[in-house]
């Protein structure tokens, strides 16, 4: 099929990132994945009066989805993808957006989006059910069927962050009063916590749906190719338990997801999960770790130990040039410190100005 957007990005590139992204998976690339992406190029057109939003929910659902999938077109078009990088999108309504689809009050904030529930339920009188007809879903949903029909196989749609799963229990049940729960009531927890499990499937299948007739694959919040499911997992919930609780609440969802999913990989956000880290690791199916050191903790080249026990596991390590003031630099740390850059993921932007030294450095990794 010819390309008849003007994307900067044509069949044979996707073709080759297919290829080196199933090699990484398997463990037989034996270099790092660079998935940069450089903004500035000239679009060729004017641009849409649709501003840009960080959060898809920021646009007043007066805005027609088509409106919203041309302006990720526009933007589209003022990128270069190099290395292993590709053009995707994903409707951002917030992490665990699931509690949204099942009743909650959508609350957007100036940088963020939160999910309300207006009065203290008690746990065992909480029902999750899948609702069709629910105004955030079938708003998501719409999205996906303008950016499928707009862009068609030239991009990949990647999937909604539907949230960790106790994450979306504390939604509707405040996390301090789930942490009593914990006490009170562990059946309870765990009951509820299978029921939240059985409804992120459920979305998570029927959004797969839509987003799969385009451009077929797999990819997320964290722009990771996949040609079978794949999602970047979490509890950020977690961090305020220890192992023992993580291991009876937490760990056997996990394990059934990962069960599930072809390439899972889980987002361990901030010091407090790092306990966690040893349970995690047993997980066999678990391909990988993203690990996010939290907001005043030094980058991701500060954490050398965190990254060799990952490795030493026989994991996959996945980071953000945002990561640490060394930006894309950061490969080269990290990959000193572990003695080779096989297995890593960097997943980064940067201005089109800085072409010629990235070029450099994805010559150096032999991902020209």
């Amino acid at each position: 099929m010819l390309i008849t957007v003007p994307i900067d990005f044509d069949e044979s590139r996707w073709q080759k990132v297919q290829e080196n992204y199933r090699k990484w998976w398997a463990g037989e690339l034996y270099r790092p994945l660079i998935h940069m992406t450089l903004m500035g190029r000239d679009p060729g057109r004017d641009e849409p009066k649709l501003p840009a939003q960080a959060f898809t929910s920021f646009y007043d659902l007066s805005v027609p989805a088509e409106a919203i999938a041309d302006r990720w077109l526009y933007d589209l078009e003022c990128c270069k993808f190099v290395g292993d990088a590709f053009p995707n999108v994903w409707p951002n309504f917030g992490p665990g957006v699931i509690a949204a689809f099942m009743g909650l009050e959508l609350r957007n904030g100036n940088d963020t989006v939160w999910f309300h529930q207006p009065q203290l339920v008690e746990l065992a009188d909480i029902h999750f059910q899948f609702d069709p007809d629910n105004v955030w879903y079938r708003r998501v949903c719409d999205i996906y069927r303008a950016a499928a029909e707009l862009l068609e196989d030239h991009v990949l749609l990647g999937m909604t962050d539907l949230g960790g799963n106790l994450d979306i229990v504390a939604s509707f049940r405040p996390s301090e009063s789930l942490l009593l729960d914990l006490y009170d009531v562990p059946e309870t927890v765990e009951t509820i916590g299978w029921q939240a499990h059985e409804m992120w499937w459920r979305y998570y299948e029927e959004l797969n749906r839509l987003t799969q007739p385009a451009r077929p694959g797999y990819s997320g919040w964290t722009p990771l190719y996949s040609e079978v499911p794949y999602s970047m997992l979490q509890c950020d919930f977690a961090f305020m338990i220890g192992r023992e609780m993580f291991d009876r609440f937490v760990k056997p969802e996990l394990q059934a997801t990962c069960r599930k999913l072809g390439n899972p990989f889980y987002h361990l956000d901030g010091v407090g999960q790092l306990a966690h880290l040893d349970s995690l690791l047993e997980i066999a199916e678990l391909k990988g770790v993203q690990w996010v050191p939290g907001a005043g903790k030094p980058g991701v080249t500060h954490w050398p130990d965190v990254y060799r026990k990952i490795r030493q596991a026989g994991r996959r390590i996945q980071f953000f040039t945002s990561q640490d003031p060394l930006g894309w630099g950061s490969l080269d740390i990290i990959a000193e410190q572990l003695g080779g850059a096989k297995d890593i993921a960097m997943v980064g932007t940067a201005s089109i100005d800085e072409e010629p030294q990235i070029r450099e450095m994805l010559d150096k990794y032999g991902a020209s």
